[in-house]
């Protein structure tokens, strides 16, 4: 038997939950982390290494009043992240500057430039994360804060996830090549491939921006599945979340990865871990390479197994803009949503609010919604975003099916799924599959199962699955909707490849999302206004 904290950084907040192998959760806390935004740049999303600590040990004292449970009772801590998040340090490990966030998308340009030098070169690690490199991974950002920071390049050692770097803060790790790398984060996030030699050469780097030259020494250390120990908790960090000294802290990952091991995923599965954004991660047991998707890493969901993923650029976000928008919250606006016929507001819309993840791993994209009429309401727009963001989770599913990716079960996991029946059940209706839905709260469960692995509490992953998942809950499809949802998702299909892709066929249209972010971009840059003239 053990006790363990899980902990899970989110967006929004940290959560950690104390949990007992034998009893399951016993307490829980959470604390707010803040977001900092930027009105003039909309693609701007950071947050600081010292935020994060803070909220660490705000819910730890949380949760542990809440399990009533002693500090000195824990045996291992578990932490995992949002990705790629990632932090620029210098030789003693102290960050110069905040985390680029996930969602923060500056690096659109950089992200082109290396797809563009990977399709050119023939990099085959490109074909590995789905043929396309993304603006939320970490050579962007890294490439993005290279050139805006010129001031602080002297100072650069190295980077981090912000998985790793938590872990290693916590061991007291002091020194960039001594800090364990998580195979989850470099394998989906940085071109990192053990088959193919670790990361790409020097002069693959070198050739997109001299920029990088020699990064990729920067960034070697010994790369680890999350069954092996980044270390044991220092004892600075151990007064300071009031836990015993020495106990393990196993190599990190990102949050949906374990979330996906908390909701009991196993060989065959894919869950759906839907929050501000939507991660879909699979275990299978062979990589396929699907063009479009996030990644696919031999040991980065479950150490023994392949994980492949997918996703949504926003999801809740998009709920939550909407409330915003009409003055109310989103609970207000749900009220009434299962009422709902599928199709019956007339909208059809494009969830491409924050870009698109996957298939087409495009961040000039933005939203639409086409069918608006006089009486449309704020009700309507939130019910047909739920359609959209479950029309393009089938878009996705299409796409790993037509390069054999088997999947068995789906599973809804992240904070909305237990709260929302109607985005349940829509979505059992477009995928034309059972939904099953955990029937107890997963946040930190994934990290906890870890750590008692760490702890040795349980033999295997699964093991630790078998005592601690919750059972589900399940929505199966009905026949009537899935008919209608038939015909919105060929409109949906046929609009989503349109809108979303410069291709020959799609040239009327495929250019005018980009066209309109370019605009906005230009109308908000003082420097453009300030260049035209006073007649206009």
């Amino acid at each position: 038997m053990a006790i363990v904290a899980g902990v899970d950084f989110g967006t929004l907040s940290v959560r950690v939950s104390i949990v007992d192998s034998a009893r399951g959760v016993l307490g829980s806390a959470t604390a707010d982390l803040p977001l900092r935004r930027s009105r003039e740049d909309p693609e701007h999303a950071t947050q600081s290494h010292a935020d994060h600590m803070r909220g660490l040990r705000e819910a730890m004292a949380g949760a542990l009043r809440s399990a009533d449970v002693a500090g000195s009772a824990v045996d291992a801590l578990a932490c995992a992240t949002t990705g790629s998040s990632i932090v620029p340090v210098d030789a003693a490990m102290r960050p110069l500057g905040d985390y680029y966030l996930w969602c923060d998308h500056r690096a659109k340009g950089e992200a082109e430039e290396i797809t563009a030098a990977a399709n050119a070169q023939g990099l085959e690690a490109i074909a590995w994360c789905g043929g396309i490199y993304s603006s939320e991974w970490g050579f962007s950002k890294l490439l993005h804060w290279l050139r805006h920071n010129p001031e602080a390049r002297s100072r650069f050692n190295s980077a981090f996830e912000h998985c790793d770097f938590v872990a290693a803060t916590l061991c007291g790790v002091t020194e960039p090549r001594r800090a364990r790398r998580s195979v989850c984060a470099m394998g989906h996030k940085w071109l990192w491939n053990r088959a193919l030699g670790g990361l790409p050469p020097d002069e693959f780097l070198v050739s997109v921006d001299p920029l990088l030259a020699g990064v990729g020494e920067k960034l070697e250390g010994e790369y680890s599945t999350s069954d092996q120990l980044a270390g044991r908790l220092s004892p600075e960090w151990a007064a300071k979340l009031a836990l015993r000294p020495g106990i393990p802290v196993p190599v990190g990952a990102f949050d949906a990865h374990w979330d996906a091991i908390g909701a009991g995923a196993r060989l065959g599965d894919m869950v759906n871990v839907i929050g501000t954004s939507t991660c879909m991660i699979g275990i299978t047991s062979a990589p396929n390479l699907v063009p479009g998707v996030c990644g696919v890493v031999e040991g980065s969901v479950h150490p023994n197994r392949t994980g492949i993923e997918a996703g949504l650029s926003a999801v809740g976000d998009i709920f939550n803009a909407i409330a915003v928008r009409a003055g109310t919250t989103v609970n207000a606006l749900s009220a009434g949503l299962e009422l709902y016929r599928p199709g019956q507001t007339g909208l059809l819309r494009l969830t491409w609010d924050n870009g698109d993840r996957t298939v087409l791993v495009n961040p000039n994209l933005r939203g639409v919604t086409l069918g608006w009429n006089l009486q449309s309401t704020a009700q309507d727009e939130l019910f047909a975003a739920i359609e959209g963001t479950a029309l393009h989770t089938r878009v996705i599913l299409d796409r790993m099916a037509e390069h054999q990716v088997e999947v068995r079960r789906l599973i809804h996991a992240g904070g909305i799924p237990p709260k929302n029946p109607v985005l349940n059940q829509v979505y059992a209706n477009v995928l034309q599959r059972p939904v099953l839905v955990p029937e107890r709260g997963l946040a930190g469960l994934g990290a906890a199962i870890f750590a008692c692995h760490a702890a040795g509490a349980f033999p295997t992953i699964e093991a630790a699955q078998d005592a601690l998942c919750p059972p589900y809950r399940v929505y199966t499809p009905e026949p009537a909707a899935a008919r209608v949802y038939d015909q919105l998702y060929d409109l949906f299909r046929r609009l989503y490849f349109a809108f979303g892709t410069g291709s020959a066929s799609a040239a009327p249209l495929g250019d005018i999302l980009s066209k309109l972010i370019a605009l906005a971009a230009e109308a908000s840059n003082p420097q453009a206004r300030r260049g035209s003239t006073s007649e206009d």
